[in-house]
């Protein structure tokens, strides 16, 4: 039994394969295209799936889509209407949108597929819910989804038991913490969908100087509903805005112009409204726990990717575990939709657990020294592991900036030591070097500490043995190892932790290994092998070019060293060969998979 899931046209698009009820693939388009947070129908994501599985379209059972298309434009019809005529410009925006489009989204998926297979929807919250709990280690367990807004939910809580999944409650649009959150983020000039991290990375920097006012703009309940006093919002009649002017005034400034210096009043403004975001979702964990009487939480949705949210969460509302699969988001609803056709709506028992959220594609040693041969790209082959391993914990503990590249592909947007930019975590200078000479980024942006499992409660404030493999939690660093690694302790003391096992990431878990073994130190710096405004590398191809164009210091891919940078005018020509090369061998995988 073969289930392909698909999730495109709001953001973050992606697609999962289930074969037997077990994930084979997963992956956004953006690693394919290249285009950050595309939301296009994720055909190269589908082919890389039915690749990686070994079949055609014509061999997938079921075809599953995230969300009810004709539910959303329900609301979205509703909502014009009742804010006529404000939304007129929007009326003009959405309408030719879903009657040209969006409304025939079945039979453009078929077209694009090329098959007549029936298309299955499934709700956008229940995909968002299936994502975490289907895939969870736990047969029973509440589950909390939030996120901007799906068809009419916006945040929804039930239970799942064996494999089937009960939602309880829901909360509507246009009442939403994820637009809320979304609202102080284009406040403060950051990208929304986009930059959210931003202000949650910002935050730490700031004072609590505005929570009474973001109270005048929203009103929590005990239970953790709300209810946005919409005269400050625009999210309601707007497409391109989320706020209006009312909030301007309340707060007292403008919206922040992007790429102008950040001060005290913008951190303040993060620091208050993370701060609302936490007492909301922490209240709303409560009030789960209490009404289910369950230990054990699963947490999906674009909120779920809060990873100080998610700490606060599972140390004050009474819930014993936790549980966030890596592609909590949109993309994330191609993988609940698969698993929910294949587990709840035919009734199969359930046989998979996420380990690891390497389902990306990988690419052999040939694969990788023909990619750099095309490039013109000076390398060198290391065939003993155990030297690779070696000669990578030296340059880190050296102080240089390693690009590491190994095995598949991360699932969901962060990294997880499979395209990875690591260094050493010993100098608080490397936070600046990354940011300014590698990523071309903010400077307050923080890095995350990966760590071997076996010691995370050495240097962290979390139990001996305790998982965190997904960088969505943020304990704190213990007060007497701060000082053993600043470059990923954050202004608060805390780390967005990511535990690692030899079991779940091999290679990343060895080198890990040898760097304490040379400076005793079981953490180093993980950061996304990406620059500002790219997604992730996926091919040999986008990890050389990034090399080139930065400051990383040394790429290790594979088997393979490279440590030299060509002049531009050789560099210019290899990429240029090595794209007519790719973009044969695509179309030739292309026809292949059809």
């Amino acid at each position: 039994m073969i289930v392909l899931g698909i999730s495109c046209y709001y953001h973050d698009s992606g697609a999962a394969l289930v074969r037997d009820g077990k994930l084979i693939a997963a992956a956004e388009e953006e690693r394919f295209n290249r285009k950050k947070h595309d939301n296009s129908f994720p055909e190269l994501a589908v082919q890389y799936c039915l690749r990686e599985a070994g079949v055609t379209i014509d061999e997938v059972d079921h075809i599953g889509f995230y969300e009810k298309p004709l539910v959303k434009f329900n609301r979205i019809l509703e909502t014009i209407l009742a804010y006529w005529p404000l939304s007129y410009k929007a009326w003009l925006k959405a309408i030719p949108l879903w009657l040209g489009h969006r409304l025939r989204i079945g039979p453009e998926m078929q077209e694009k597929l090329r098959t007549d297979k029936e298309i299955l929807y499934c709700q956008h919250h229940l995909s968002h819910a299936a994502s975490a709990f289907l895939v969870s280690p736990f047969e029973n367990a509440a589950i909390i989804t939030a996120d901007g807004v799906g068809e009419w939910a916006t945040t929804a809580w039930g239970t799942g038991r064996g494999n089937q999944i009960e939602i309880e409650k829901e909360l509507r649009f246009p009442h939403s913490v994820g637009l809320l959150f979304s609202a102080i983020t284009a406040y403060l000039g950051f990208r929304v969908n986009d930059a959210e991290w931003k202000v949650m990375g910002l935050a730490p920097y700031g004072k609590p100087k505005y929570v009474d006012k973001f109270r005048e703009v929203v009103d929590i309940k005990d239970d953790g509903s709300i209810r946005l006093n919409l005269d400050y919002f625009a999210h309601g009649y707007s497409t391109t805005r989320t706020f209006n002017a009312k909030w301007e005034e309340l707060f007292g400034r403008p919206q922040r112009p992007r790429e102008t210096e950040l001060g005290d009043f913008h951190r303040d403004i993060a620091h208050s409204g993370q701060k609302i975001v936490e007492e909301i979702m922490v209240k709303m964990a409560a009030h789960v726990h209490k009404e289910t009487g369950m230990d054990d939480l699963c947490l999906a949705g674009g909120v779920g990717l809060n990873c100080v949210a998610n700490w606060r969460i599972l140390k004050e509302s009474g819930f014993k575990n936790i549980f966030i699969q890596p592609a909590a988001g949109d993309s994330g609803g191609a993988l609940g939709t698969a698993f929910y056709i294949y587990n709840t709506v035919l009734n199969n028992k359930r046989v998979f657990r996420m380990d690891h959220g390497l389902w990306g594609p990988s690419f052999e040693d040939s694969e990788i020294e023909r990619g750099l041969k095309q490039m013109g790209a000076a390398y060198e082959h290391i065939r003993e592991e155990k030297e690779l391993l070696a000669r990578t914990a030296r340059m880190l503990a050296d102080g240089k900036v390693v690009a590491w590249f190994q095995g598949r592909l991360e699932f969901g947007p962060r990294a997880l030591g499979a395209r990875s930019l690591l260094a050493d975590p010993r100098e608080n200078r490397m936070k600046d070097v990354i940011n300014a000479k590698v990523k071309f980024r903010e400077a307050f942006r923080p890095f995350a500490p990966a760590v071997l499992k076996e010691h995370a409660h050495e240097y962290f404030d979390v139990p001996e043995g305790m998982d965190l493999p997904y960088m969505l939690l943020v304990p704190e660093v213990l007060p007497d190892k701060r000082e053993a690694i600043p470059a990923v302790t954050h202004e608060d003391g805390t780390g967005r932790v990511q535990t690692v096992t030899d079991e779940a990431n091999g290679r990343y878990y060895r080198v890990i290994k040898a760097f304490y073994e040379l400076t005793g130190v079981p953490v180093v710096i993980n950061t996304s092998f990406n620059v500002r405004g790219e997604p992730i590398v996926c091919t040999p191809q986008d990890a050389y070019d990034t090399f080139v164009r930065t400051g990383i210091d040394v790429l290790v891919m594979g088997n393979y060293i490279v440590s030299e940078k060509p002049d531009a005018v050789d560099y210019e020509a290899g990429m240029k060969r090595s794209v007519e090369l790719e973009a044969d061998s695509l179309l030739a995988e292309s026809v292949s998979v059809r």
